[in-house]
């Protein structure tokens, strides 16, 4: 019974710190920041030494957009490209992302302004089958609104407007074009002079705008001239002006460059001129370790993210206490009740979750799966608890591209030990013997059917050329950190757990299973499976929007002092559901839970499935089949993995639970 009191006292204490804690842990994970690179000085090219450069190189990316899951990358659009062969080594997350990062053709050198040079020429010719191809992909990535993405010191190119409230949003991409589909076209309006209906406007020219902060030499090193400076900011104003000649160009032309929605005829010739204009700006009052500011500051909805995931903490917390303090009320009278029960005559009648303590324990059907699920339930929980440890002191910033991907598949690889060894202790106590088929089910079932789905919907990108579609090289070598690094540590776990004595239950199991009454439609399982997985989903769908929106919208996420806030909430609410809905259960005398409790909270994922269908349908502009199939095979992925984690959490909660009270009864 003391342990009863000493909960019921820490469940007030518990939630004040834990608030009082995961509050300045959001606080310190917002002004924390590691960039992820040092430094670079830049000075004057008949500056430069071993202490700054003084060539800006611009790295272009893949280019994406809303109305479609599918990438390209930078040349697939016929643009002016630069030398490929001094590319960037992507890391294992850039790749599987579908980022391409290449050298761009725009020459910049630090303080040197540009008025208005020429990158390339891009000439077509009607009639010609490579001409008229170029043309059409051209043409098509302009009406799908496929968006530039460039990257200067480490630092992506925003694009700044005003919105609507005299503010100021700055996009981390901007469009290759605009396409004039009516008379009030929102995709021209940039310009009132992209006004000609059908009619194609590409952006040939870039009015870049480098902004840097000038230090002191004690603070840049010795050596360092005053000319200098490192980057904050980079802004492009993309335009389409019909340049005339290559050699006299004029970029204070307004008139723009309008290609017809038809194709070219026989014999016709259409000649695009890239061209840009460079300009550098001192602003000494941006530091430069606050350089993401102004674009994390821009990104909409950011104060209402705030005032939600609070609103929603509070309500949580606040129904989680309250479940909490019910359960302890409830049990402690229980426990209470029963062991005053003396004679055998008392002892003949017992009723509710007591009476069935000859059969809680019971091996479940398929238990075997049971085991796999919890073993991978476990790993996928340990790497999205380290990952979020991690994102949340700032090495996983957005400054660190591809890292939060990296960091995660490298950890669910190295995890293996703990699947394995969760898997086997929970096998073992079932009475299993085939440790051969549960260990090779832990390490190839899940993560098998993730490789699947992954391997279906790369085939799919291979089709379609997109940049997204991972390389063959890349997928050996995740098939070799599969079976050269998960596979064998999931055995080394399992070896472990087998070794261990079967788990002691509190009490024993009759030979002969006890007959279930009646339930009342509260009690059946499906009810109770669906009304579980309400109350964790109540506490994540807010966070689940901006997710989305960075994965599919382009907007980018740093948020994640709420994103682990919001997990561990949903940890306990996950975990007091469960055991709630598994309390009222054993005193309806229904003593399979073992599937149930993993089925209640991990009923969450389908609630996360109909969410993803309302944010396709309702924020989405995706017509396409290859990019509808490619949003629901990544969201079954995301599911999947989803319900192994809510799962594993509601199962081991009540797993704890029931082996408590039942150790604390007196039981013939």
């Amino acid at each position: 019974m003391a342990w009863l009191n000493t909960l019921q006292m820490a469940i007030s204490i518990k939630y004040k710190l834990g608030l009082l804690l995961l509050l300045q842990l959001v606080a310190v994970s917002q002004q924390f920041y590691l960039p992820g690179l040092a430094p670079v000085n830049y000075c004057m090219k008949s500056d430069a030494s071993s202490n700054c450069k003084s060539n800006v190189t611009l790295y272009v990316n893949r280019l994406n957009t809303e109305e479609s899951v599918i990438p390209y990358e930078y040349h697939h659009f016929d643009f002016c490209i630069g030398n490929e062969n001094n590319s960037p080594v992507e890391n294992l997350g850039q790749v599987v992302f579908g980022e391409r990062i290449r050298p761009g053709p725009y020459k910049i050198n630090f303080l040197e302004d540009i008025k208005c040079k020429a990158v390339c020429i891009k000439n077509y010719v009607g009639g010609e089958s490579d001409s008229d191809r170029r043309m059409m992909v051209l043409k098509k990535g302009i009406s799908l609104n496929y968006q530039h993405h460039w990257i200067v010191d480490n630092m992506p190119v925003t694009w700044c407007y005003p919105l609507e409230n005299n503010k100021q949003y700055c996009s981390t991409g901007f469009p290759m074009g605009c396409l004039v589909r009516g008379d009030s076209d929102a995709g021209c309006l940039i310009n009132p002079n992209y006004n000609r209906r059908g009619y194609y406007y590409p952006f040939n020219h870039v009015d870049l705008k480098i902004t840097y902060h000038s230090g002191q030499t004690e603070e840049w090193g010795v050596g360092f001239r005053a000319n200098g400076g490192r980057i904050i900011s980079v802004k492009v104003t993309p335009r389409s002006i019909n340049h005339v000649d290559a050699k006299n160009l004029n970029c204070d032309n307004t008139d723009p460059l309008a290609i017809k929605g038809s194709a070219l005829t026989a014999g016709e010739k259409l000649s695009i001129i890239y061209s840009y204009s460079v300009e550098f700006t001192r602003n000494d009052n941006v530091k430069w370790s606050s350089r993401w500011d102004y674009i994390l500051e821009s990104m909409p909805h950011t104060n209402i993210q705030w005032f939600s995931i609070l609103n929603s903490l509070v309500i949580v917390l606040f129904l989680s206490g309250m479940v909490a303090m019910i359960m302890l009320r409830t049990l402690h009278k229980d426990i209470a009740r029963y062991n005053q029960m003396e004679s055998g005559e008392d002892a003949q009648e017992e009723f509710g979750w007591k009476l069935v303590h000859g059969d809680v324990f019971r091996p479940p059907r398929k238990g075997m799966l049971l085991s796999v699920f919890l073993g991978s339930g476990v790993q996928v929980f340990c790497m999205t608890l380290i990952t979020l440890a991690f994102a949340c002191l700032g090495f996983l910033s957005p400054a660190n591209r591809g890292a939060l991907m990296t960091c995660s598949m490298v950890l669910f690889v190295a995890l293996g030990t703990p699947a394995g060894y969760v898997s086997a202790r929970i096998y073992k106590s079932f009475g299993g013997i085939k440790w051969k088929s549960n260990v090779i089910l832990t390490s190839i079932l899940c993560p098998g059917i993730v490789f699947g789905l992954f391997f279906v919907m790369n085939l799919v990108l291979w089709g379609e050329g997109s940049s997204g579609a991972v390389p063959f090289s890349t997928l050996i070598a995740l098939l070799a950190l599969w079976f050269g690094v998960s596979v064998p540590l999931t055995f080394v776990g399992a070896y472990f757990g087998f070794r261990k004595r079967s788990l002691e239950h509190p009490v024993r199991t009759n030979q002969i299973p006890r007959q279930i009454p009646d339930q009342s439609i509260y009690t059946q399982p499906i009810p109770g499976i669906i009304m579980g997985g309400v109350l964790p989903f109540g506490c994540i769908f807010i966070q689940l929007f901006f997710i989305l929106s960075s994965i599919w919208s382009n907007q980018m996420y740093y948020m994640f002092g709420f994103l682990f806030l919001v997990f561990v909430i949903l940890v306990i609410t996950c975990s007091e559901t469960t055991i709630l809905l598994c309390y009222f259960h054993l005193c309806a005398e229904d003593y399979h839970w073992w599937w149930r409790s993993f089925l209640t909270s991990g009923f969450t994922a389908v609630y996360l499935f109909i969410y993803c269908c309302h944010y396709f349908v309702t924020k989405l502009s995706i017509k396409d089949a290859p990019s509808t199939f490619l949003y629901f095979g990544y969201t079954a992925i995301m599911v999947f993995l989803f319900f192994l984690l809510t799962g594993s959490i509601g199962f081991f909660a009540c797993f704890w639970f029931i082996r408590k009270i039942y150790s604390v009864v007196k039981v013939d």
